[in-house]
């Protein structure tokens, strides 16, 4: 049991819309890069704080967007970019959401292995 304690659950959440052809969802990476336009204020600061490039962010925000059927970021040009409202409310949702179901998973797993 020892070399079990010092494992733990990785819960991956991700949220679609069923109607969508696409294969994009709004999961840990969008989240981050949502999470760091909150901060920011900037979608390319957002992306180069996760190693990323700025066309990559850019397309990974349309293609989920365009999957969700909702708008994520108001940009204005070289004065960066801020969440909608939808998109606040869902990245809400989602990081309560992950939290509870990390915790809870990791309670369980405790409990399985006594």
């Amino acid at each position: 049991m020892s070399e079990l304690s010092n494992l733990k659950p990785t819960i991956r959440l991700s949220i679609m819309n069923p109607d969508s052809e696409s294969g994009s969802l709004f999961g840990r990476g969008i989240a981050n890069l949502c999470l760091g336009v909150r901060e920011t204020g900037s979608l390319n600061a957002s992306a180069k704080g996760m190693g990323m490039a700025y066309s990559k962010a850019w397309r990974i925000v349309k293609d989920t967007e365009a999957a969700l059927g909702i708008q994520l970021l108001d940009r204005d040009g070289a004065h960066g970019s801020t969440l909608t409202e939808a998109g606040n409310k869902l990245l809400d949702a989602y990081v309560a959401i992950d939290a509870k179901l990390q915790e809870d998973a990791e309670k369980e797993f405790a409990r399985i292995l006594g």
